[in-house]
Order: C-alpha cells, then sequence, then structure tokens
C-alpha cells in the first residue's frame, strides 16, 4: 500500500508541473512573437523622435534669422533716423551760414575790427562743427555743370570757357556725405567755339 502511495504521488506531481511547463512555453512563445513588434514600435518611435527634434532645431534657426533680421533693420532705422534729423537741422541752419558769409564778405568800413574777427571765428566755429558731422560745400567754379549738384539760373558767352563750365557761384550748395542738401546756384558758360562747330551741317542745305 505505502508502495502504492508513492507511485501515486510522484504520477501528481508529475501531472501538477505539466501545466507549468506548458505556461512557460506559451510565454516564451508569446516573447518571441511580440519581439519584432516591439522593435517596430522602437523603430517608430525614434523616426518620431528624430523629427520632432529636426522640426524644433529648424524652428530655432529660423527664430534666430528673424532676430538678426530685426536688430539690423532697427539699426538701419535708428541711423535713417539720426541722419534725417541732422540733415534737418544742417538745413535750417545753412541760412544763417549763408548771412554770415554775406557779411564777412561785404563788410562795412565802420565795422570795428575786433568785431569782424569775432564774427569770423563764430562763423568758422560753426562751420567746423557742421563740417565734423558731415557736411562739405559742392565745388562749382572751373567744374562741368552737373544737373544733380548744380542749379544754372544763367547762361554766358564765353569763347574762353569750356562749354557747360560753372564761371560763377551766386549761392553755395552743400552736401551732407552723400546726400545732396542744396544744390548750388550758379553761371555757367556756353562756348561760343561749340556754337560755331554747330553751324557747317546747315551749309549744305543753304547751298540748295
Amino acid at each position: 500500500m505505502e508502495n502504492e502511495k508513492e507511485s501515486i504521488v510522484p504520477s501528481q506531481e508529475a501531472a501538477s508541473e505539466k501545466p507549468e511547463n506548458g505556461s512557460e512555453a506559451e510565454n516564451s512563445a508569446t516573447a518571441a512573437g511580440a519581439g519584432p513588434e516591439v522593435a517596430a514600435g522602437l523603430a517608430a518611435a525614434y523616426e518620431k523622435l528624430k523629427a520632432e527634434r529636426d522640426a524644433l532645431y529648424d524652428r530655432l534657426l529660423r527664430k534666430q534669422a528673424e532676430l538678426d533680421n530685426f536688430r539690423k533693420r532697427t539699426q538701419r532705422e535708428k541711423e535713417e533716423f539720426l541722419q534725417h534729423a541732422t540733415a534737418d537741422l544742417i538745413r535750417a541752419l545753412l541760412p544763417t551760414l549763408d548771412g554770415f558769409e554775406r557779411a564777412l564778405a561785404h563788410r562795412d568800413a565802420n565795422v570795428p575790427a575786433e568785431f569782424a574777427q569775432g564774427m569770423e571765428l563764430i562763423y568758422r566755429d560753426l562751420l567746423d562743427v557742421l563740417r565734423r558731422a558731415g557736411l562739405a560745400a559742392v565745388e562749382t567754379v572751373g567744374k562741368t555743370f552737373d544737373p544733380h549738384l548744380h542749379q544754372a539760373v544763367e547762361t554766358v558767352d564765353s569763347p574762353d570757357r569750356r562749354d557747360q563750365e560753372i564761371v560763377e557761384e551766386l549761392q553755395r550748395g552743400y552736401r551732407l556725405k552723400h546726400r545732396l542738401l542744396r544744390p548750388a546756384i550758379v553761371k555757367v558758360a556756353v562756348s561760343t567755339k561749340s556754337a560755331g562747330a554747330a553751324a557747317p551741317p546747315d551749309e549744305p542745305s543753304d547751298s540748295k
């Protein structure tokens, strides 16, 4: 009887171990089957994170470029504003310079020399300040007339001058750096030689 019991017990234990071995096999089979799916999911997650990283990096570059452009635009607008403000101020002072020049050029003999010297010093100090700001006089006498810099109010027949040569300055013109503030008012020579050179083509028509 004892031997029968012993034989029965192992058979029961063996029977109880079989389901466990079966579940382990099922788990390993499930894990083996889930392996490719997990790898595919990880690859997809990696690609998604990589795309998000690239998008954020591109966005960062665009924002940096926009900020750089904004700084440049702000600096340019600031410089243009200062330049316009300076130009308006200097343009308003040009009549004062003209007044000083006329007073010094036509000095009254009754005016004391000390007073005239004081006016000349004030004029030179003012002119030096404006020159440091970029003011420069437009060249006139002896130069060829340039409609972008000069305004001709009179022409003078002069055989000894080049055609379109400026012979007299009536009002000084000024530039502020590369910008024209006021054109120079001048007299321009019209050479009689050039007018005589243009006459011969009319002679054949007269001979007819």
